[in-house]
């Protein structure tokens, strides 16, 4: 979190070198503008996972401790003194893992300004020098995240009696605590509805921006109800481990361990839930760019040159050529890129109209708005400044276009106004009974559109998904480290009823792999109802993208990271001779 709070404060001031004209300056800016929004993400995402990992992992904690807790109250400790103890040992521990976190801060910090540098979202000559600020500010949110995570988990173990805790009767070993059933319910609830509202609204952006929101309330319905969710879909599974005593044992270990499995499961719900949710949403926004763009395209083929195609076989040719350009509107100046294009030409190769004014008073010194710079403002009948490579020209807009998924058509000029370069494409409608020139299909343009879209958007997941990716392997490997230790009085009842070890070994593998497959199913279950809205969209399923590669990937590395740290933790609690293990119980 120092770290991105501490390249956060860079992005804030951007130094731009001297030399740089205005139009790469403002697109210096633009860099510095998304980045800044990349590292907002990653600090809220940051915060929302600590809260998680940690409320879960200490709520383990504490269930592990009820007998030493249980002896407290015996002996006299009133519950706000456990729960000050607790809090306490939180408030500590914080303290000491932000204090080892500065050090590795800095690492972190030079790793993310090279990955954002290499993801081209900001200049080469960028740098994140120290910001006193940042750190205090991590370690205050640090601090404050760890003491929140634990709140619930330490007002819990407060209301156990003594007799409770040290008998282990069945209400100091329920897992759904009334609150957990609350809160688990309430976001399920909230989920229900909010998908039922996206497949009602049927509007893409609706889909979308519901979406973002199903991901959180299903992935912490699915969390707060996963000691009660996780053995109800472990039995499909299960199901299937019969007949084999290592596949038996492993299957009752998932069934009836409820807590051991929903800490295990509840960390891979979120991960999934969010990451392959987050990718599959605005992958399906790209995607869906390139099927509007073929909607809304009534050309034959797309020829990218600076030659305009001719010949007898072409009915209609529409050259569109993209300049840099400087809008300036009263005292705000715009740098970004104006299209010139034949207004003819256009109308005949595209469904989209104006919203307000006509193309075809495109003519002279007018500009268009388009569909990018549709929302921002602009005036019909206004006069801008237009700056085209060392002139500075006055128009009049004549045009206002209509909002569409794709933003990267501003403005529109006349060809005439067109300075010397540019990128050039041509759409042209091939003549009934002629063949097509050479050159890509609407099709495959607006195809290859989205995906380079989805390829801008590839860098930002990717630095997201890796630190969730981090902060998921930490708990999952945590919560089989803690469940494993607790387990060591069971390993030896095992082992003295005739397994050998590395059959012990072999059963916490199978369980745990178990697990994971449960807990990826049940994270792609919420992504699944946070795309839901836009297959119910105007595009419907051609404007789906399902992040199949990526949940692969994250179900391959559960699988690697939770089996090595289950077998290993297993190999290490099955090194002491059973009997010893037995012999008395502290």
């Amino acid at each position: 979190m120092q770290s991105g709070l501490q390249v956060l404060a860079a992005t804030d001031r951007p130094v731009l070198p001297a030399g740089l004209s205005a139009y790469d300056r403002a697109r210096g800016r633009e860099g510095y503008v998304g980045a800044a929004t990349l590292l907002g993400m990653s600090v809220m995402l940051a915060v929302f996972l600590t809260v998680f990992i940690v409320s879960t992992t200490f709520g383990f904690t504490v269930a592990q401790r009820r007998r030493e807790l249980g002896l407290l109250r015996l002996v006299g400790a009133q519950r706000g003194y456990v729960c000050l103890m607790l809090l306490c040992e939180a408030g500590l521990l914080g303290v000491l893992g932000t204090a080892i976190g500065v050090p590795v801060g800095l690492l972190g910090t030079w790793a993310q300004s090279v990955l954002l540098i290499k993801l081209g979202m900001l200049p080469s000559w960028f740098d994140a020098p120290w910001d006193q600020a940042a750190m205090w500010a991590a370690m205050i949110v640090g601090v404050s995240t760890a003491l929140v995570g634990v709140l619930t988990a330490a007002w819990r173990a407060s209301r156990v009696s003594a007799l409770e805790a040290l008998t282990e009767s069945p209400k100091a070993m329920c897992v759904m605590t009334a609150w957990r059933w609350f809160w688990g319910l309430s976001a399920a609830a909230c989920t229900v509805l909010l998908v039922t509202a996206a497949q009602a609204a049927r509007d893409l952006v609706a889909g979308l921006m519901i979406g973002l929101i199903v991901m959180i309330s299903g992935s912490i319905a699915l969390s707060q109800l996963s000691p009660i969710v996780v053995p109800l879909a472990g039995r499909l599974p299960a199901a299937v481990l019969r007949g084999n005593l290592i596949a038996d044992l492993a299957r009752a270990g998932v069934l009836h361990a409820v807590r051991r499995s929903a800490a295990t499961a509840a960390p891979l719900i979120v991960l999934v839930g969010l990451v392959v949710g987050l990718w599959g949403t605005f992958g399906s926004l790209a995607k869906a760019v390139g099927v509007e763009q073929e909607r809304l395209i009534t050309a034959d083929l797309v020829v990218t040159g600076d030659e305009v195609p001719k010949g007898p076989g072409i009915a209609v040719a529409a050259p569109q050529t993209a300049v840099p350009v400087a809008i300036t509107r009263g005292k705000r100046t715009v740098y970004s890129e104006a299209i010139g294009i034949d207004p003819a030409a256009y109308q005949q190769t595209h469904k989209l109209r104006p919203r307000k004014g006509s193309l075809d008073r495109l003519t002279g010194r007018t500009i268009a708005i388009g569909p990018g710079m549709a929302a921002e403002g602009y005036k019909l009948g206004s006069t801008l400044t237009i700056a085209l490579g060392n002139r500075k020209i006055p128009v009049k807009v004549v045009a206002i276009m209509p909002e569409t998924l794709d933003v990267s058509e501003n403005f529109f000029i006349p060809r005439t106004l067109l300075p010397a370069g540019g990128r050039t494409e041509t759409l042209i409608k091939v003549a009934p009974g002629n063949s097509p020139p050479a050159g890509k299909t609407v099709k495959e343009w607006a195809e290859a559109r989205g995906e380079a879209q989805q390829r801008s958007n590839s860098g930002l997941f990717a630095a997201l998904m890796g630190l969730a990716g981090i902060f998921t392997a930490v708990a999952v490997v945590n919560a089989v480290v803690m469940s494993t230790a607790d387990r060591r009085r069971e390993f030896a009842l095992a082992r003295m009823a005739g397994l050998t070890r590395i059959q012990v070994v072999a059963v916490a593998l199978v369980e745990s792999t178990v697990v994971v497959i449960i807990g990826v199913l049940l994270g792609a279950l919420v992504a699944a109802a946070a795309l839901a809205g836009i297959a119910a969209g105007p595009y419907g399923l051609a404007a789906l993208a399902i992040p199949w590669r990526l949940l692969g990937l994250i179900f391959a590395a559960a699988m690697v990271v939770v089996g090595a740290a289950a077998a290993f933790t297993a190999h290490r609690a099955t090194s002491p001779q059973p009997i010893s293990l037995l012999a008395g119980r502290e």
